[in-house]
């Protein structure tokens, strides 16, 4: 076979498997009261949208912060704006988390949460997949797994995305679902915008998302799309691109049924993380700084590892406080 006839031959075998890709479409904010026909627990509608032809639905457990999607068919649902929800579910930790959020909303830099449980022994980690020409810091999470993978197995961490790193980074992106796949990791998928555009020598306030032009259905929805698209489920949390907002975006963010994370330990920053820190690190490849850290942070730590004493937790059971965990029998079911 000719160089060209196999050059031709790998992108029309490319085409046909892009074509045979899961599309979806009428992808849009849809809140709603719900419930499944499988089981008695009663769910919050955040997105509704078609899957090829099928209607599905993206809905998060107000109880545990799980989210999840289905079929349109299986459920019961009534649509109801976002503020009555949040009226019906306020013992729920899901509005418990979105008020503890809003309680920091005005901050220029790194609004919302910044701290899980203070009672855990260990942290939260989260790690940023920003934009960029660099690989995945691979190496990162082969580390997490030899440090932890006796202690803990799956792994949470919470892992920030943005639509571009998973256009330009397939294979990276199919290698840490291969990852999670096999049990190594359960990861939280954050929604870190589409673009996460960032201009050098520009004031914060005109910055990041606060850019002038920025639109906010494209960055927060296509996002979302392009997770459910790689057979990825969204989170119900945001991180802010820079970790810079205003209370206005805030406002807007929130008004997605999205819960804005920061952190108080940045590690390329130099901040030093306490038990309950939501801890930032990058894993693109563009923060070794960060990373170095980490890896002394769990150096420190390692007899407290090796003996399940000091762990890495799951963010979303991370931030429930203690007075939401029967919160299950206070919902309102009349609706």
């Amino acid at each position: 076979m000719t160089k060209i006839s196999k050059t031709v031959l790998f992108v029309s075998l490319f085409l046909t498997v892009l074509a045979a890709a899961p599309h979806i479409h009428d992808y849009k904010v849809d809140f709603c009261a719900c419930s499944l026909h499988a089981d008695t627990n009663l769910y919050i509608g955040l997105r509704s949208f078609t899957w090829d032809t099928k209607p599905e639905m993206l809905v998060v457990d107000p109880i545990d912060l799980t989210t999840r999607i289905v079929s349109k068919d299986s459920v019961r649902c009534k649509d109801i704006p976002l503020q009555k929800l949040d009226s019906m579910y306020k013992s729920s930790a899901y509005v418990l988390a979105l008020d503890s959020a809003e309680k920091n909303r005005r901050s220029i830099q790194d609004a919302g949460l910044q701290h899980g449980d203070f009672r855990q022994k260990g942290i939260d980690l989260t790690a940023d997949l920003c934009p960029t020409k660099h690989a995945l810091d691979r190496s990162f999470f082969m580390k997490l797994v030899e440090t932890f993978g006796d202690a803990q197995r799956p792994i949470p961490i919470a892992l920030s995305i943005t639509g571009k790193w998973m256009e330009n980074h397939a294979r990276d992106l199919l290698w840490l679902k291969e990852l999670e796949k096999n049990g190594y990791f359960s990861f939280t998928w954050i929604n870190h915008t589409y673009n996460h555009r960032v201009a050098k020598d520009v004031p914060l306030r005109q910055n990041f998302i606060l850019e002038k032009g920025t639109d906010l259905d494209s960055e927060v929805l296509k996002t979302e799309k392009k997770m459910i698209e790689n057979n990825m489920t969204p989170s119900v949390f945001f991180r802010f691109p820079g970790l810079v907002s205003d209370s206005l975006v805030f406002t807007k963010i929130t008004g997605y049924g999205l819960i804005p994370v920061g952190t108080d330990a940045w590690l390329a920053k130099n901040e030093k993380p306490s038990d309950g820190s939501i801890v930032l690190v990058h894993a693109n490849g563009n923060e070794p700084y960060g990373i170095g850290r980490f890896y002394k942070l769990v150096a420190d730590h390692k007899d407290a590892i090796r003996a399940g004493t000091w762990l890495l937790f799951d963010l979303r059971k991370s931030i429930i406080d203690e007075n939401a965990l029967d919160a299950k029998d206070s919902v309102d079911r009349n609706y």
